[in-house]
């Protein structure tokens, strides 16, 4: 009895601490709050769990909530283009652009093509138009050329490029390095490369990859290169340094240059009204979904508004910690895993009353109706998961928020109803509530 309720006491002071961390945020230095920074203080304040409220650090809200800011990008068409490509090559330059923004983790920005050469991005929370030109990059042709200026490849000779971490050819220990994925064509033009610049003997022997008149790396070439893939090196790269030269190198493959045509603010299609609204009326749903299981199967009842308490806590900290994009489908894709969540309980006391009424005592009857209540929500937690997967694979935009909000909410439905409601009955157990008619029979 003593044990159990220590145990007891101690997942209900977490669940505590838990919900405090989710509102308040977890950050250092400073200890449990951020804290508050004059406007000369240069401390770094890294956050271990960022609060729900920390749009700089955790969840960000998409373009319908909050606002953002449009760039119109238009085509501009080389000399002797063939207009019949038109059409395919802007689906490719919109395809390009949105993987940018996908890897910046902007999922929730939309990228729309417009009239038959222009495309408009729009991304969330950035409301200066100037930063969300940086945010996103140049999306410029790329090029490749040597210390005098001649281009021997362009973006269309490269498949892919990868950020990676490991060893090389050349390297002693592990670093990371950026590989880049040449096509047929392209392996020819770079074995040419590097066969003229590797014979140079007045050390201008590198290869300048360049994009909007910018020199964005600029490696040796020591030797003849004749191979598929190639590695850029010895540049001191970090994570983030390599994963972002990767992604200028793929953003550069455009068919075409693109040009500024219009920046400007938008404002929020929703706004801050409508947020706090929708987080009323769900408050109100969970209180009603709470009110029910009381009033249906009240001790368990009580356990799964304990739970669900626990559920809520724990998917806002992961959403702030993984960084989600929330919009409508986002909201929407939460909504449908807390209905789950309570799916789950019901079964699970269902199972319970239907062993009591075969006449086991409450502790057995609970343990058996765990067991056969698991599979069925197994089965049904594993099909919302493949499709919340093909969802986040195959999908774009406010479609990955969705899948993201959904996969992340069945998966913590899912241990919460396993893990916490089983615990919780069995303290009940122990603390010798065990009427039958105290648990819904």
């Amino acid at each position: 009895m003593k044990k159990s309720v220590i145990s007891f006491i101690a997942v209900m002071l977490v669940i505590v601490f838990l919900g405090v961390t989710a509102i308040t945020g977890l950050y250092i230095p400073g200890g449990f709050s951020k804290p508050e920074l004059a406007e000369d203080d240069t401390t770094q304040v890294r956050a271990l769990i960022p609060a729900v409220t920390d749009s700089e650090n955790g969840i960000r809200l998409g373009l319908d909530l909050v606002g953002g800011s449009s760039i119109t990008y238009e085509a501009v068409l080389p000399e002797g283009y063939d207009h019949a490509n038109l059409a395919d090559d802007m689906k490719i330059a919109q395809s390009m652009i949105r993987q940018r923004l996908t890897n910046k983790g902007f999922t929730e920005a939309t990228v729309a093509l417009r009239d038959e050469n222009r495309i408009t991005v729009e991304i969330p929370e950035i409301t200066n138009p100037e930063e969300a030109v940086q945010t996103l990059g140049t999306t410029a042709q790329l090029t490749f050329v040597d210390a005098d200026g001649k281009e021997w490849l362009t973006g269309k000779d490269i498949e892919r490029a990868t950020a990676m971490y490991g060893k090389t050819n050349s390297s002693l220990g592990s670093s990371y390095y950026v590989q880049i994925e040449f096509t047929d064509e392209g392996v020819k033009k770079f074995s040419e490369a590097t066969a003229s610049i590797a014979a140079r003997t007045d050390g201008t022997n590198v290869l300048g990859i360049i994009m909007d008149n910018s020199v964005i790396s600029m490696p040796t070439v020591s030797s003849q290169l004749n191979e598929k893939t190639c590695v850029i090196e010895g540049g001191n790269f970090t994570n983030e340094s390599a994963n972002e030269l990767a992604d200028l190198i793929n953003v550069g493959q455009m068919p075409f240059d693109l040009k500024q045509a219009e920046l400007r603010s938008v404002g929020p299609q929703l706004g801050a009204n409508a947020m706090r609204t929708s987080l009323i009326a769900g408050l109100i749903g969970i209180m009603l979904v709470c009110l029910f299981m009381l009033i249906v199967y009240r001790i368990p009842g009580l356990v799964a508004c304990m739970a669900l308490g626990f559920y809520i806590v724990i998917e806002c900290i992961i959403f702030s910690w993984v960084r989600v994009n929330l919009s409508l489908p986002g909201i929407a894709g939460i909504i449908l895993s807390i209905g789950m969540a309570v799916d789950a309980n019901v079964v699970i006391f269902e199972r319970i009353k239907e062993e009591l009424r075969a006449g086991k005592t409450v502790k057995s009857a609970i343990d058996s109706g765990f067991k056969r209540a698991f599979s069925a929500i197994l089965d049904s937690n594993v099909t919302t998961l493949i499709a919340a997967a093909v969802l986040l694979w195959k999908g774009t935009g406010t479609i990955v928020g969705f899948a993201t909000t959904l996969g992340i909410g069945v998966l913590v439905s899912m241990f919460t109803a396993l893990t916490i409601t089983h615990f919780l009955l069995n303290r009940m157990v122990d603390f010798h509530i065990r009427n039958p008619k105290a648990y819904g029979a």
